[in-house]
């Protein structure tokens, strides 16, 4: 009886597999849910700063690794046995070569040295005019919050969660902290990363001269969702980010103005204590309306957005997974804090979709369709 008819991988199968993981961190890119993870997109200039040092020290590598290779092939071919078989010269050292020694690899630490200092002066000072974000990582969403945008006759300012819109062609100074646990910030084709910890405020730059969508994660692990742990970037034509901007401040969510999406409402607002449900508007907040929850992500523009569960899913996905998302979120996205409602009948959970979908921006300042996913 064979206990195993599979072909056996053969050498270079294996060597294909083991190499091709490497070969993408060695080329800086990876492909991911059709967008391409990059630092060596030049389309943003922390990405171009980093480049031009990196190619510098690469270059210096190179030259030291052909002196060595040609300095170990020379003597061992030169000094070779079968050509001197006599004993050899006994003499205490070489002071030009030892000089040699020391003083080139002096030099060459203080040209690198020269260039990260030079490239940390230029990507590390925050320009007077940036736009201003405040992320805050928690398990396992982002919140992005905009401090210069006061919200049109109320409190606080236009908050978005797991999706940040910016503006192209300026630099966005990113203060990065977390809820709970260490969380990672990293959206790799717009600049560098940085840890978001809880008690601590870290500002940096990113930015992009090229619209388009980009895939952001959490880079560090903080649980058992860590790898469901997304964002998107909105990078939007100047014009399209202010009419964005300018209709977040002034957005109020509409009145329900069906049955339905008046019973999803009431659901949202009060819970169902039939069904042992709390309300949603203890933990969520809406503009415009009593919900002024701060515990998991504001749902204002929720029916413009693109992905759920952070990511989680996309399109027409996201579309199909809210029910089960809403009924029990931690069966569907390990490690999810929001509470199960699995007492909702299926007409609460189809009254809660209808009202969410009605929490939209005017069409001119929806930010999605109208920039390519990068």
């Amino acid at each position: 009886m064979k206990l195993n008819t599979l072909p056996r991988p053969t050498f270079s199968r294996l060597a294909l597999r083991a190499v091709t993981p490497l070969a993408s961190l060695a080329l800086g890119s990876v492909a991911f849910a059709d967008q391409t993870l990059s630092i060596g997109d030049m389309h943003s200039s922390y990405n171009r700063n980093i480049w031009w040092m990196s190619v510098a020290v690469i270059v210096m590598a190179i030259l030291i690794f052909i002196g060595v290779s040609y300095a170990l092939f020379y003597t061992v071919n030169k000094f070779r046995e079968d050509k001197h078989t006599a004993e050899p010269d006994q003499f205490h050292g070489n002071n030009r070569l030892e000089t040699i020694l020391i003083v080139v690899p002096v030099i060459i630490v203080t040209i690198i040295t020269i260039l990260a200092a030079r490239t940390m002066a230029i990507v590390n000072p925050t320009p007077k005019d940036a736009l201003h974000v405040n992320v805050t990582g928690a398990q396992f969403w982002w919140a992005f919050e905009y401090p210069g945008s006061p919200i049109q006759g109320g409190t606080g300012t236009v908050t978005n969660g797991n999706e940040l819109v910016i503006p192209a062609g300026r630099q966005i100074a990113i203060t990065v902290t977390a809820k709970d646990v260490i969380h990672a910030f990293w959206a790799p084709n717009l600049g560098g990363q940085r840890d978001a910890i809880p008690g601590s405020k870290k500002t940096f730059q990113i930015d992009t001269d090229q619209p388009g969508v980009y895939q952001g994660n959490c880079t560090l692990l903080c649980g058992a969702s860590h790898a469901n742990m997304r964002f998107k970037v909105v990078a939007l034509p100047e014009a399209q980010y202010n009419a964005f901007i300018s209709a977040a401040q002034a957005y109020k969510a509409p009145a329900p103005a069906t049955p339905s999406e008046q019973a999803g409402y009431n659901i949202f607002m009060q819970g169902k204590a039939s069904a042992g449900a709390a309300a949603c508007a203890s933990c969520h907040r809406i503009q415009g309306t009593p919900a002024a929850g701060a515990v998991g992500p504001d749902l204002s523009y929720f029916g413009s957005r693109n992905t759920l569960g952070a990511g989680r899913w996309e399109g027409e996905q996201a579309k199909a997974m809210l029910k089960p998302w809403i009924k029990n979120s931690a069966a569907v996205k390990p490690g999810s804090l929001m509470p199960a409602y699995e007492k909702l009948s299926d007409q609460d959970l189809t009254d809660l979709q209808a009202y969410l979908d009605t929490l939209k921006l005017p069409a001119e300042a929806s930010y999605w369709g109208k920039v390519p996913v990068r």
